[in-house]
């Protein structure tokens, strides 16, 4: 099978972010320091490229290798988004990792080559490449969450998560099987064809389909963290370092909706009546599970677990509406969700020192009176996370629930609405643990200006996006249009 150099174009910023992840491996080994500048500084200057390169080598849609890559508009957004999420990672683990005396350039190469692997997902054009970036992805993960050799959470985490996530892989990747066993082609175009011309045909092979299709579903909701597949969530977020559950709990869920998107909007658009009811119900149980058990959680990372699984509810809504207008409402949702749980975990770091993780409730008692502008991230951070206008949250929240009320599905509008109104309870906690009680500990915050800088700028990020929230808007439903 031979290729032209001009099919190498599109596929650039993957080829620009293994080169620069080869380059932080080197400057690492010969290169290390104890502060590890060098490592630290290559790493940032690899994003840049790779989200530069990611910019000016998009010539619209393209599909190359046989069509196992594909570039187009969806791809393009998530690039930059993941590119951007992982950035800010980096700046907010640095210095939390670095007291602990976990700066490692591990964290930063398996944390690019993770990047990677969810860029090779935004970017499939066949299920062979989707599930090759969903491997990537996944075995960065499952290093990084044992990143902390130390520690027993950490390493329990790991082995926890590494037996059930290839639990989960091979029960999509039997989904998959099957559906190539039905259509014949693994490209994602092909598939959607041949599964178009079986149910037209009345064929014997519908039931077959129905089978591939459960699978996958399974496989994905475990990959998205829906309930009730999401018994791993909250042990990862408790048990890895907090670095490390920021990176899992924002970049690597952008390429959760990469997979979900381009199995869903891509591959299985036709087969909407099969796969629609079982997401209803994964949307339901995760809206009730992650809104209600959070309530009873006392730590600030199980908290924000329980809440991940709540939102992926309102991330199924968008996607099982079917329509171009859902599928972009997920898309603005679970970005504006990334960009939040960012400063939500920043939180964290900031206020951890050595020795001591301020990762329970009470550890945010007094927080405004001992850091104004930390408070107020922390209230930008819930009120968002709440879906209280008029932050970003608000406004990713209302265009789901515009996208699922035009197509006649309000009685489950009105469900989310009021699993919303349940959850506003815990966010709404915080805040007034931040705000109305007295401090408990008044040793001073050691952040660095640079640290409390980035937190700031995020924060405002947030209430920016909710006060103008028109043109990430625009961007996500011109990825969708014609659907």
């Amino acid at each position: 099978m031979e290729f032209s150099t001009q099919e190498l174009i599109p596929v650039l910023p993957e080829i620009t972010l293994l080169v620069m992840a080869s380059v932080v491996l080197l400057v690492d080994l010969f290169a290390p320091g104890k502060e590890r500048v060098g490592t630290y500084t290559t790493s940032m200057l690899a994003l840049a490229l790779t989200a530069l390169v990611s910019v000016y080598s998009y010539q619209g849609e393209q599909l190359v290798f046989a069509g196992h890559h594909q570039s187009d508009g969806l791809s393009l957004v998530l690039k930059l988004a993941m590119v951007i999420a992982v950035a800010v990672v980096f700046l907010y683990g640095r210095g939390y990792l670095a007291v602990r005396g976990l700066l490692n350039g591990e964290f930063f190469t398996l944390s690019l080559f993770g990047l990677l692997g969810m860029m090779i997902i935004a970017s499939a054009g066949s299920l062979l490449s989707l599930y090759l970036g969903l491997e990537t992805l996944s075995l960065s993960l499952y290093a990084l969450v044992g990143f902390d050799r130390r520690s027993v959470a950490s390493s329990e985490a790991a082995i926890k998560y590494f037996i059930l996530g290839a639990l989960a892989s091979g029960v999509l990747l039997y989904g998959i099987s099957i559906l190539y066993g039905v259509t014949g082609t693994i490209q994602t175009a092909a598939m959607q064809m041949e599964i178009q011309a079986v149910l037209t045909s009345a064929g014997q092979y519908q039931m077959l389909l129905g089978l591939g299709v459960v699978f996958v579903v399974v496989g994905a909701a475990f990959k998205l963290g829906a309930a009730p597949f999401h018994m791993w969530l909250p042990d990862i977020y408790e048990g890895s370092p907090t670095a490390v559950t920021n990176y899992l709990g924002t970049a690597s869920k952008l390429a959760a909706i990469a997979l979900v998107l381009r199995l869903f909007a891509d591959v299985l658009q036709p087969l909407i009546h099969q796969w629609q009811p079982m997401l209803m119900l994964l949307a339901v149980a995760s809206l009730a599970v992650g809104n209600i058990i959070a309530i009873a959680q006392t730590n600030f990372k199980r908290m924000l677990a329980y809440s991940a699984i709540s939102h992926m509810g309102f991330v199924l809504l968008g996607v099982l509406v079917g329509t171009g207008a859902g599928y972009s409402a997920s898309l603005f949702y679970m970005i504006t969700y990334a960009i939040t749980g960012l400063a939500a975990f920043g939180l964290i770091m900031l206020l951890s020192r050595l020795g001591f993780e301020a990762e329970n409730l009470v550890d945010f008692k007094g927080l405004a009176q001992r850091s104004p502008l930390m408070g107020l991230v922390v209230l930008l951070v819930m009120f968002s996370m709440a879906g209280v206008p008029p932050t970003v949250g608000f406004f990713a929240k209302l265009a789901v629930i515009d996208a699922v009320i035009e197509q006649g599905f309000a009685w489950i509008a009105v469900v989310a609405v009021l699993f919303s109104v349940i959850g506003a309870f815990y966010y709404l906690r915080v805040v007034k643990l931040v705000f109305f009680d007295g401090v408990e500990d008044p040793s001073p915050l050691v952040s660095s200006w640079d640290e409390r800088f980035v937190l700031v700028l995020n924060g405002l990020f947030v209430l920016v996006l909710g006060l103008f929230p028109g043109k990430l808007l625009e961007i996500c439903n011109q990825v969708f249009t014609g659907l």
